[in-house]
């Protein structure tokens, strides 16, 4: 059974492990530096659909199902699956999802929702209240500008520290005794609202709920930066990244020596027009359901705190100009 450790920190007292996972991803992030890591892309961000939300539901379909295959599974094999994205009543999980068939609890948690969906799947299995689980998110780089900020055809002119949404999606089976890399302890994170309202800057709101949340795992658990091959969080860019370890310096503590982020690692900001670097839930789910978890199991990742981050807007609430809180959900992963 799971077990507060701290005041904020669930320890896993069982053997919950990430079974296996499956990265998809679009033709800009095929194109990066993680291109070959991805189980699946596609040359045509439509994905032979009728519409950018149904290319997107196109890709949750599609890691799941290969997030279930590489396990040896079957879709009724799956006592649950948690899902969620960027769209309106998270639509793009709905119907990339309604042909498995398995019970399924929708999840909204912005940019942060793989670490979420983990998190409730790893809670889920170390109680017994299910054997196997799948996590499964994604993003849309064209539904997510035509919900968010402005049609493609609009061609906007994009600031600086804008990033690029990740046409993409991950997908993990997680279950309590299998080989994979397991989850040892998670920290759920709370609303930290510093009052930022810029749209086009999602890594300055979420930096504060990132630093937040990574403080208190290490309060909770007595441990410390070094202690981790690797922090990796998602999606703050190139700003939000700098603004965290600013953060927590001034708190005394140092991560920038073990810190990378998602959305600095999936594309090439040198060659790749991105300018602050990648956002959207996919942009999370394809990295470390890809790159990340293929480093974890092969060795030459062993200890590494994944602290997913969102952004709780939505276009209403930024019209009516409301800041932008974040949020940040963090889990500790081993393959010791």
């Amino acid at each position: 059974m799971p077990e507060r450790t701290g005041k904020r920190t669930i320890r896993m007292t069982g053997d919950v492990s990430v079974r296996s996972a499956a990265g998809i991803a679009g033709s800009k992030e095929s194109q990066g530096p993680l291109g070959k890591y991805f189980d699946k892309t596609y040359s045509d961000d439509m994905l032979g659909q009728a519409s950018w939300e149904k290319a997107e539901s196109r890709l949750q379909t599609d890691a799941a199902q290969i997030a279930i295959n590489k396990a040896g599974l079957e879709p009724g094999n799956i006592d649950v699956i948690f899902a969620g994205d960027l769209l309106n009543q998270c639509i793009s999980s709905v119907f990339g999802l309604r042909s498995f068939g398995i019970p399924y609890l929708g999840q909204y948690g912005a940019c942060s929702t793989m670490a979420q969906t983990m998190i409730m799947s790893a809670i889920m299995c170390d109680s017994g209240a299910c054997q196997k689980a799948v996590a499964v998110t994604s993003s849309h780089f064209c539904s997510a500008e035509r919900q968010f900020r402005f049609p493609i055809e609009y061609g906007g002119q994009r600031t600086l520290t804008a990033q690029w949404t990740v046409t993409g999606a991950g997908a993990a089976v997680i279950d309590n005794g299998s080989t994979g890399s397991k989850i040892k302890e998670v920290t759920v994170g709370k609303i930290i609202d510093m009052k930022v309202k810029d749209a086009n800057n999602m890594g300055a709101a979420m930096a504060p709920a990132a630093a937040d949340t990574i403080m208190s795992y290490l309060s909770d658990t007595g441990t410390k930066p070094d202690d981790y091959d690797l922090i990796l969080t998602g999606d703050l860019g190139y700003v939000g990244s700098e603004l965290l370890i600013e953060i927590l310096k001034k708190e005394g503590i140092d991560i920038s020596s073990n810190h990378n982020d998602c959305g600095k690692l999936i594309f090439d900001r040198e060659k790749q027009d991105v300018h602050a670097g990648g956002s959207g839930c996919g942009c999370c789910g394809s990295v470390f359901c890809s790159y990340i978890y293929n480093e974890l199991k092969n060795g030459q990742l062993n200890n590494i705190l994944f602290a997913a981050t969102g952004a709780l807007m939505s276009p209403t609430s930024s019209q009516q100009g409301e800041s932008i809180p974040g949020i940040s959900h963090l889990l500790h992963i081993t393959s010791k």
